[in-house]
């Protein structure tokens, strides 16, 4: 095992392979797999798009079993879009990793991101499964998320280490994503780990915390993915006294699953395509949480908000047309909205403040808040802003 590679702390009883398939282009690994020497515990959550990748689609059904050992994945091709010989494709992967292992095919999970509406190149991939699961152990949980790269500048991953009861447990999470990002969920691929004892309840609902306040608050386009898919495995190799709805160590996991997922988003959309700022966008004392969300989104997805980030022009008065246009509970003369802290509206009347909050917004990190004093609601969506980039990445994603 290369532990001794590892930029952060893995948990224990996992090993990571990476091979070159030569999926789209020669010349990077693109072919992954991560397995667990234990059987795990398994929670996922997919796209919302009724446009699924067939490796999505077997994936929903292989999670109603619950367990797990492993996780294969290619980047460089979607399997999106590819009919019947798609879901041939992808089970096929799933049982050739499963067949060299010596464990089930149901046990073997299976991922791919990247172009749409091209079938994969099966004959490189094939030969290619025997010698990625024979390196289990030479490859790192970093080396796993540059595979898993597509339009991405830098690999993600995070880690967090909790106590609970005597024991120490480790969770560990990946992700792609730069582009087509827009919930339900985001475009991307994420890989948790956990040596965490936890059962199927607990953990089910902590991903589902965790994901609603992180990857589903995040947009750079508005455009939602064929593939997005959050997976994570619990092989509970840490020892620790089993982890059971509403007991202290699920706040304690839970917590710490929402940080790591929240951190993981925030790099997502550092990254995003073209992208020269990372942008929060705040929704506060709104008539509800759902009221907040929405609002916020509107203000995130809004091509004119994000330009004028890029550019450097506090036009708040696009801020508050988001939010009318929302369809949320708003009164504009209740409105305040601030940018990197300084107040630019008060009652929905201009502050006077537009020359220093120009200024502001040449920061690499803006935080946007718009105080609806209505209730008691509050979201927060991360986003960034629009720049030429974005259109040059995506006018020649294919070529």
């Amino acid at each position: 095992m290369s532990i001794d590679k590892e930029t952060v702390t893995v948990p224990r009883g996992f090993l990571f392979s990476t091979v070159e398939a030569a999926i789209k282009k020669p010349g990077r690994k693109d072919l992954a797999m991560i397995y667990s020497e234990h059987e795990s515990v398994m929670a996922g959550m997919f796209t919302t798009n009724s446009v699924k990748a067939a490796p999505v689609r077997l994936d929903m059904k292989l999670i109603g079993k619950g367990t797990g050992r492993a996780v294969i994945v290619n980047s460089g091709n979607a399997n999106a879009c590819t009919g019947a010989q798609g879901m041939k494709d992808a089970v096929e992967m799933g049982k050739l990793a499963a067949k060299v292992k010596g464990i089930k095919a149901d046990e073997v999970y299976v991922c791919s991101t990247g172009v749409i509406g091209t079938p994969l190149p099966m004959g490189r991939i094939r030969p290619q499964i025997d010698v990625l699961v024979d390196g289990l152990g030479n490859a790192t949980m970093d080396d796993v998320a540059a595979a898993i790269m597509t339009t991405d500048t830098f690999p993600k991953i995070v880690a967090k280490r909790k106590k609970i009861g005597n024991k120490m447990i480790t969770i560990t999470g990946i992700c792609k994503g730069a582009g087509m990002i827009q919930p339900n969920m985001a475009t991307m691929l994420s890989f948790i780990v956990t040596d965490a004892v936890i059962d199927k309840p607990a953990l089910d609902a902590a991903l589902r915390q965790a994901v609603g306040r992180s990857f589903n608050r995040i947009t750079i386009d508005g455009d939602m993915s064929t593939n997005d898919t959050v997976l994570i495995m619990a092989n509970g190799a840490a020892g620790n006294e089993t982890i059971k709805m509403k007991s202290k160590g699920y706040e304690i996991f839970e917590g710490a699953l929402t940080e790591l997922a929240y951190e993981l988003s925030e790099l997502i959309v550092r990254d995003g395509e073209g992208a020269t700022k990372l942008v929060e966008v705040e929704v506060k004392n709104a008539k509800s949480e759902r009221d907040a969300e929405k609002g916020a989104f509107a203000i995130a997805n809004s091509l004119l908000v994000k330009t004028a980030i890029y550019g450097n022009d506090a036009n708040w008065g696009r801020l508050m047309a988001a939010l009318g246009y929302s369809g949320i509970a708003l009164k504009e003369e209740k409105t305040d909205i601030y940018l990197n802290g300084l107040q630019v509206a008060r009652n929905g009347i201009t502050t006077g403040v537009d020359k220093e909050a120009n200024g502001r917004l040449k920061d690499k990190r803006i935080k946007i808040v718009a105080d609806l004093h209505l209730g008691k609601g509050n979201a927060k969506v991360l986003t960034c802003d629009l720049t030429e980039g974005y259109v040059k990445i995506n006018a020649e994603y294919r070529t």
